[in-house]
């Protein structure tokens, strides 16, 4: 706990039976009072480390995509009763440690969302990021800065901190159930007004970490904008999308 505040980390997995035992090993647990997992229809021994690990574990029937499983996990941490939700991914490519600062900034008020930011600092390209996903990074950020009016460092970490407020209003399941939840959820926490601070933050890239290929990821692009685009309309009175209306 952190000024009274429970911490849960959510873990969504897919194959990630390499690695999720280095990520778990370095969740810091004087601080983090509760881990779980969703494997999303693995195809490999993912469930199984977790539940040997002690890791509470819920496992898709069917693989319902990176959007879908982490409707699950916040789902399922609000039940444990959290007050701050971290989700992690555990392919190792995200330090663990830096749960306790990104919780502590919720914990004190300081802010509603909390992301851990590739950008911030020389992390993103030392720590291997392919250069077209660099440069696709900057490109989407900068357009969704102009079009949410932000100043976010970047909007494509999958390293983020959420207060249960966050969590209990947002109409999440009205979210895609793909990579493009991530930037629809983001949508929705600016729409609503809620406080996102950054903290930088190292990353790795290495050939068990999970990345999408290039034909997903220029769909995700795509969504992105698509995203982005929605939410200016909507600003201007000229959309009426729902997950953004109820938000």
């Amino acid at each position: 706990m952190l000024n009274g505040k429970r911490i849960v980390v959510v873990l969504p997995a897919y194959n990630a039976a390499k690695t999720l035992e280095m990520t778990w090993r370095e969740i810091p647990f004087e601080v983090v009072d509760d881990v779980l997992l969703v494997d999303d229809a693995s195809r490999d021994e993912t469930a199984a480390v977790a539940r040997r690990l002690g890791i509470r574990t819920i496992v898709h029937e069917r693989n319902r995509g990176y959007g879908g499983n982490q409707k699950s996990c916040y789902r399922a941490a609000l039940e444990t009763g959290a007050d701050i939700v971290v989700m992690l991914h555990p392919d190792y490519q995200y330090t663990p440690t830096l749960v306790p600062a990104m919780a502590a900034m919720i914990a004190y008020g300081e802010f509603d969302a909390v992301l851990a930011s590739r950008i911030l600092g020389p992390g993103a390209l030392k720590g291997g990021m392919p250069l077209y996903k660099y440069v696709a990074n900057r490109f989407l950020t900068f357009v969704e800065n102009i079009l949410l009016g932000q100043k976010l460092s970047e909007y494509h970490t999958g390293y983020r901190a959420f207060s249960r407020r966050i969590l209990e209003t947002l109409p999440l399941e009205l979210n895609s159930e793909d990579f493009v939840f991530d930037n629809q959820m983001l949508a929705q926490i600016v729409w609503a007004g809620y406080r996102v601070g950054e903290l930088s933050c190292p990353t790795k890239y290495f050939a068990d970490a999970s990345s999408i290929n290039f034909r997903r990821s220029v769909i995700y692009g795509l969504g992105v904008l698509k995203t982005a685009f929605e939410f200016r309309l909507n600003r201007a009175g000229l959309l009426n999308s729902a997950y953004l209306r109820d938000a």
